[in-house]
């Protein structure tokens, strides 16, 4: 039995149980021990008249029979007297006998009284044929003396199983009175001798040696009880014995033991008889008053015991509720204490403490005193626990206060240094834009696209920083943008764009706060099944308008993953948990939770049944749909009309799979398409009208070029004419020629306004003006400012 995993509760119950049980055990031990000899004493009464008195009055009656058998087996007739005695007697055995079988006397009596009144009750059973040999003289006279004197022994011994009060005084005076009344058989017997020999003329052989042995015993019984007796009952029995009767009765017994040669007795039987039987009579009597008086004796005492013992009983009864109280109560008070130093150590670990994490992390101001209030349970040791308590608790609050002061301090760093990141990016993405811009050679140029290319990824990562760090990225946009851009906007950050597909889209637009966080979130996604999948494998976009919102699938044709993985997964992206640094190669799926939770999205991964890889739906709620917003303007018109502030972003769709050619003014003289970029080469961006590419406007080509994303193809320059290291000396142009030049700049300088990032554009309209904080602007695009 392990008792130290039990709780406090059990623990002080057992300890308080056990010594009030012992308690309790001890005070009815005491009780009983105590409650017995009361009970003794009462019960002495009912064993002195059921058993004492009819006991008494029995051997008296076969006292007298047996004298009266001896004097019939002395004569030679029968004797009437003999008969009534014998009625006599049967009457008060056969009354004896019913109070013996009474429940009161066994209830009283112990196993020793009851094994001798048995005992007394087997010996009163020979009665009846003891007297059939005596009537039948089959019995001589010292026969017919010790068939009855064996009775009267039996009876003499059940009296003395009386005897066994608990009190010695008491006891000492029962066992006197019966020796007085085993002297008195004495003195009977010696009568009975002498009957016997008065009536036969003299002594049978061997029964003078028997009256002198019953005489000595007699008188040495006697002066033993008279001993053991009280000295009111000795005083008593001295003035008795002064008397005539036993005065004469002891010179009679002195004449009888003197040796006797003629074989007479040397008494009167006369004499005798009359001495005899007063002394037998007063010695009766004085046994049965001092027999009366100590049952009076006892029953008072009794009572007594009675009394002390309910004071007793009452007083430990009392010491018992007492201290099963005080114990209660202790025990509650310890355990009230202790449990409100539990609750308080269970309310700080999982409810204030995280609370305060938690408004930490909010940014909320917390008192270390107040979250960590003082626990008072008093002076004693418990006191001192809790007091202790109060330390941890303060310090627990306090070390989280740091510790989240830390984290919000680090957090500041990783923000300060990709916000300096973001800075140097896009200072490079201006960079390669001017010198994409003045890079004529196809080469070079590829190469500084996979650069531009690289940037953009830079700077994407520049932002998983900013958004684990709790802030939001810079780039916005104030007005919607078309889902298709979107979708293209997140491809052109991704290292494997060339292996994205872009499926059915169906047409839609997302309000300007969440686009970037969007192209953000599709980006990450489309990067992990890029990078989780076999690089022979295509990936797919698609999108659909759902009934509460906009769905966009993204699937591979990866290995997928398990159940258990599938569920965990989405459990991070459903709940966007605190980023753990642990997890740093799970860092796509916390961006993606942090940004799906910004702007209510919803995404869940699911195993694609149909290609064995994963499927990522992006649920975008309702409340961010729009309608697709429309194209850019003519080109044609660019030169007199206002840029349209709702065009689609330039820099986040700066590549795709599908190149634009470029057009020139009309009085330029049209060329040939330059050819498609080589295989696995970022495509060269176009410029409608106003541009200063190589190619030729057609009467189509306005529809294919005003979809908001210009784009980039890889231009081939005239090998036939190298690039010079020394300036040319410009040609003269004609004013036609000049004013050609400007209308095209007019135009271009338009397109470039309307169709760049919100940051950058200066058309006369009011601008697209980011909705987070302002970083540095991107710059436009080559073909944007390429007039």
């Amino acid at each position: 039995m392990k008792t130290r995993d039990w709780p406090i509760r059990s623990k002080l119950t057992a300890l308080v149980v056990a010594p009030v049980t012992a308690l309790l055990a001890l005070w009815i031990f005491a009780t009983t021990l105590t409650f017995g000899p009361a009970l003794n004493l009462l019960s002495a009464r009912t064993l002195l008249y059921d058993l004492g008195r009819l006991g008494e009055t029995v051997v008296t009656e076969l006292q007298r029979e047996r004298r009266l058998s001896v004097v019939q087996l002395a004569g030679r007739t029968e004797l009437p007297a003999l008969a009534e005695q014998r009625g006599r007697t049967d009457r008060a055995v056969a009354e004896l006998r019913r109070r013996v079988d009474g429940e009161p006397l066994r209830d009283a009596a112990d196993d020793l009284l009851e094994t001798r009144v048995d005992k007394l009750v087997s010996a009163l059973a020979a009665l009846p044929s003891g007297r059939k040999f005596i009537d039948d003289r089959k019995v001589d006279r010292a026969g017919a003396i010790g068939l009855y004197s064996g009775m009267v022994t039996a009876a003499f011994q059940a009296f003395a199983g009386m005897a066994t009060l608990d009190d010695q005084d008491l006891n000492r005076q029962a066992l006197a009175l019966t020796a007085l009344g085993r002297s008195r058989e004495l003195l009977g017997q010696s009568d009975a001798l002498l009957a016997g020999a008065f009536t036969a003329g003299r002594f049978a052989e061997g029964e003078h040696t028997q009256l002198v042995q019953a005489i000595g015993n007699q008188r040495w019984l006697t002066e033993s009880a008279v001993a053991d007796l009280p000295e009111s009952s000795r005083g008593a029995y001295q003035r008795l014995t002064e008397g005539e009767a036993f005065t004469r009765l002891r010179t009679m017994q002195d004449a009888l033991v003197v040796p006797n040669r003629s074989g007479r007795p040397a008494v009167d039987a006369a004499a005798w008889q009359a001495s005899q039987d007063a002394v037998q009579q007063q010695l009766r009597d004085f046994e049965l008053s001092e027999a009366d008086a100590l049952t009076d004796r006892s029953v008072p005492m009794a009572v007594g015991i009675l009394v002390r013992l309910a004071a007793a009983g009452v007083l430990g009864l009392v010491a018992v509720v007492v201290s099963v109280l005080v114990a209660l109560r202790v025990g509650r008070t310890l355990v009230r204490r202790l449990s409100g130093v539990r609750t308080a150590a269970l309310e700080l670990a999982e409810h204030r403490l995280p609370d305060v994490v938690t408004r930490l992390r909010r940014g909320e101001q917390v008192d270390v005193a107040r979250e960590a209030p003082p626990l008072e349970y008093g002076h004693d040791e418990i006191g001192e626990v809790g007091r202790a308590f109060t330390e941890v608790q303060r310090t627990a609050v306090q070390a989280a206060v740091d510790e989240v002061t830390l984290r919000r301090g680090l957090n500041e760093v990783f923000l300060n240094i990709a916000r300096r990141s973001q800075s140097l990016v896009h200072r490079q993405l201006h960079l390669l834009d001017r010198m994409e811009r003045r890079s004529e050679d196809p080469d070079e140029l590829a190469e500084l696209f996979q650069v531009d290319h690289l940037a953009t990824r830079l700077r994407r990562h520049a932002e998983d920083l900013v958004i684990l760090a709790g802030s939001a990225p810079g780039r916005g946009w104030r007005n919607p943008v078309a889902i298709v851009d979107l979708i293209r906007g997140a491809i052109s950050e991704v290292e494997a764009y060339e292996r994205v597909d872009i499926t059915a889209v169906q047409p839609a637009g997302v309000l300007g706060r969440a686009v970037g966080d969007v192209i953000h979130l599709l980006a990450e996604l489309v990067e992990n099944a890029t990078a989780f999948s076999p690089p022979d494998t295509r990936v797919t976009v698609s999108g659909a308008q759902v009934a509460n919102g906009y769905a966009l699938e993204i699937t591979d044709q990866g290995l997928g993953m398990s159940a258990e993985a599938l569920e965990t997964a989405n459990t991070r992206l459903a709940s966007s948990p605190e980023f753990d640094p642990a997890q740093s190669a799970r860092l796509g799926l916390f961006v993606v939770a942090r940004l799906a939770a910004r702007h209510g999205v919803r995404v869940r991964l699911r195993s694609s049944s149909a290609e064995g890889g994963v499927t990522a739906v992006v649920l975008v709620p309702g409340d961010l749909i729009t309608a697709e917003p429309p194209a850019g303007p003519d080109p044609a018109t660019l030169g007199v009309a206002s840029a349209d502030p709702s065009r689609r972003p330039a820099r986040t769709a700066r590549r795709g799979t599908v190149t634009r050619p470029r057009t020139r003014p009309p009085t330029t003289p049209s060329v040939s398409t330059a050819p498609p970029a080589p295989a696995g080469a970022p495509a060269a961006a176009t410029l409608p009208a106003g541009g200063r590419g190589v190619g030729s406007a057609t009467a189509d080509e306005p529809d294919d070029e005003l979809d908001g994303l210009p784009r980039r193809v890889r231009r081939r320059t005239p090998t036939a004419q190298p690039r010079s290291t020394v300036a040319e000396t410009p040609s003269p142009r004609s004013p036609e020629e000049v004013r050609q030049v400007m209308a095209a700049l007019q135009a271009g300088t338009a397109r470039g306004r309307a169709t760049a990032t919100p940051t950058a554009s200066t058309a006369p309209a009011v601008p697209p003006a980011p909705t987070d904080p302002p970083t540095t602007p991107e710059p436009p695009t080559a073909t944007e400012r390429d007039a």
